[in-house]
């Protein structure tokens, strides 16, 4: 024991010593020297999101909100100039077509002074209540004055439809599928028009006959079917089918600069640059958009058109460049 602690251990503190020693001079003085970094600069890059042109179906269903309007009164004419003889309804009476209204009598001297006496029984014309009969026997009319109206037992369903809806109905419809809030099944309504105000065009007289005025801009009005059981005022909502292209090149719609018949999509060039290219555009749902020329399965654009805004869609949501969503929330 005295030989190890007079010789061994020392040697090994020395031994211990000497490492730490010599590595503390190889850190101090023969360290490699090590890259300066200016930190004014960037040290990453920007990826553009890309997306593969790839085959698919659309579907090309266009959704509106509308509401449930009993049809339009239809207004009775006289068809004589003369005198109400007779009234031979009243008012809120059921009527068809053939139900007589009144009779009109008139009295008008011919050429050689001798009166000339014509009678006529004007008809209701349509179907369904006599709504509105204001006249008396004695009143004089003249024709083409409204003598009565007569309130349809039929119902339509209305909704507006927005500009850029409009390129997606291109084929102009003829029916729509319509789910009223709190009714019955969805059902198809048919007889399906789409009209836009004119400047200056007189109010739609297939308004709303409970007083309500009539929408503006681009209306879509269809026909309820006499079977289906609705009530005026009820909400709804169409879904119009504008068509269906199965096995097509799509993309997202957020790739493409435009969005009805012609395009532009940006592709991304070897040196990182982007170039213009044109394409033909077919149906779209939204989201995704045919791509009828320019591109073929596999080629790859920008996610994004550069230096697009964002526009929300329905929902109110927008596609951000990482692929997410982001929606507004509604505060009631």
């Amino acid at each position: 024991m005295g030989v190890a602690r007079k010789w061994v251990f020392p040697i090994i503190r020395m031994v211990i010593f000497a490492a730490i020693a010599i590595a503390l001079v190889k850190v101090a003085f023969f360290a490699g020297a090590t890259q300066s970094v200016d930190p004014t600069m960037p040290t990453g890059h920007i990826v553009e999101p890309q997306s593969t042109v790839a085959t698919g179906t659309i579907t090309n269903d266009v959704t509106l909100k509308g509401a449930i309007s009993a049809d339009a009164a239809v207004p009775i004419k006289a068809t004589l100039a003369g005198e109400v003889k007779k009234v031979l309804v009243t008012q809120g009476q059921a009527v068809d077509a053939k139900t007589a209204i009144l009779t009109i009598r008139s009295e008008t001297a011919s050429a050689d002074g001798t009166p000339v006496v014509k009678t006529v029984t004007v008809l209701a014309g349509s179907t369904g209540t006599l709504s509105s009969f204001p006249v008396i026997v004695g009143q004089v009319v003249a024709v083409g004055d409204a003598v009565g109206q007569v309130a349809p037992p039929s119902f339509s369903v209305t909704g507006t439809l927005s500009p850029e809806q409009q390129y997606r109905l291109l084929n102009q419809p003829t029916e729509a599928t319509v789910a009223v809030t709190g009714g019955p099944a969805p059902f198809t309504c048919t007889g399906l028009t789409i009209s836009t105000a004119v400047a200056g065009a007189p109010a739609d007289p297939n308004g709303d006959a409970s007083g309500g005025s009539p929408a503006s801009g681009t209306t879509v009005r269809c026909a309820v079917p006499a079977e289906v059981k609705v009530f005026g005022g009820l909400s709804a909502e169409l879904t119009i089918s504008g068509g269906v292209a199965d096995k097509v090149l799509i993309v997202p719609l957020t790739a493409v600069e435009g969005s009805a018949g012609t395009g532009t999509v940006y592709m991304q060039k070897g040196d990182g640059s982007t170039e213009k290219h044109a394409v033909g555009l077919g149906l779209t749902d939204g989201s995704n958009v045919e791509i009828t020329t320019g591109l073929k399965a596999g080629d790859k654009v920008l996610q994004f058109v550069p230096g697009a805004v964002a526009v929300p869609d329905a929902n109110g949501c927008v596609t951000t460049p990482d692929g997410g969503t982001i929606c507004q929330s509604s505060s009631r």
